[in-house]
């Protein structure tokens, strides 16, 4: 008996250190993963607070006429952030406008329609595209894409487009064969792979009884994708184009080779632009002087401001979705 009692003891004992052991990794593990979200925002807070005192130079001598002019002289120290800031927008917009349907398509067609053995192929090749560095396709796309489209694509579209009353402006001029539409088109391979990637996996997450039920109920295709994929996979896919949209607002080096870096706002999507990333890359290492650098800066905290503003607004969107969906 009292060696029982004793080998009980022992178990009791060996089991609180056991919980004791358990305890402290529990702590040291919630220690750690918060110690790594505050690091986080502190980084962040860095960022916001280095980018700030950088810019605030220029910002204290233009004010808002930085955000409202277009004039950009490095010789009288005229500097305003309105050309960068509609190239990066109408770049990233044509970028989205080209690469959410196909990425949305491709992405349909290797989850309902592509035969299995040549699901994972295509599926690889896709993903490749976005492990390109972004160079390489600035390179492709001033060697390759800009002729052809200046003797193909452009002056076809300045025929039939050129005078058609609304949007005849869009594609007035000479084909240059760089400008903003070329810089679009760019931006639209290098997003539909992240696009595609993350709308099949999504597609792929939706329960074959659900899809098995509506063909049982008569729906064709084409409806189930409708009523039943897209609806049940809407959060993830606003989440994929948020993810493509974040990227091509950032996007440097590719847009610097095709977009003209021409400090101008055409309303042809022919003529040459630039944009905030592709304006910093070309000349931060000639800038000389307080102004120029800091009017530099300020063009980066501008994009900072829009990616943030891009990702708050598609955060509340997916909120409301969910919220209205009961989730």
């Amino acid at each position: 008996m009292a060696l029982q009692a004793g080998g009980m003891a022992m178990d009791t004992a060996s089991r609180v250190r056991a919980l004791a052991r358990f305890r402290m990794g529990d702590a040291l593990f919630r220690q750690i993963t918060r110690a790594a979200a505050v690091a986080v925002l502190i980084l962040l807070g860095g960022v916001i607070l280095a980018l700030v005192e950088g810019a605030w130079p220029a910002l204290r001598t233009f004010g808002v006429s930085f955000l409202a002019t277009q004039s950009w002289n490095p010789v009288t120290e005229k500097f305003g952030a309105l050309a960068p800031i509609y190239g990066t927008l109408v770049t990233s917009l044509i970028a989205m406008v080209i690469a959410v349907p196909f990425g949305l398509l491709i992405a349909l067609f290797l989850t309902e329609l592509c035969p299995k053995m040549l699901r994972r192929p295509i599926g690889i090749a896709i993903e490749l595209l976005a492990g390109i560095p972004s160079i390489i396709y600035g390179i492709w796309g001033l060697f390759v894409l800009a002729p052809f489209l200046q003797v193909y694509v452009q002056p076809a579209l300045i025929a039939t487009l050129g005078d058609v009353p609304g949007i005849g402006y869009l594609f007035a001029g000479p084909p240059y064969g760089i400008g903003m539409l070329t810089a679009g088109l760019i931006l639209a391979i290098m997003v539909l792979p992240f696009i595609t990637s993350i709308a099949r996996d999504v597609f792929e997450a939706v329960p074959a009884v659900l899809k098995e039920a509506a063909y049982g109920l008569g729906c064709t295709m084409w409806e189930v994708i409708r009523h039943v994929v897209l609806p049940y996979t809407r959060v993830g896919v606003i989440g994929g184009v948020m993810l493509g949209l974040g990227r091509a607002l950032g996007e440097t080096m590719a847009v610097t080779f095709v977009i003209g870096n021409a400090h101008k706002i055409m309303p042809s999507l022919f003529a040459p632009g630039t944009t905030i990333s592709a304006t910093i890359a070309n000349e931060f290492t000639e800038a000389v002087g307080g102004l120029y650098t800091s009017s530099l800066v300020a063009l980066g905290l501008i994009l900072f401001v829009i990616t943030f503003i891009v990702l708050a607004a598609a955060r509340y969107l997916l909120l409301r979705i969910e919220k209205r969906s009961g989730g």
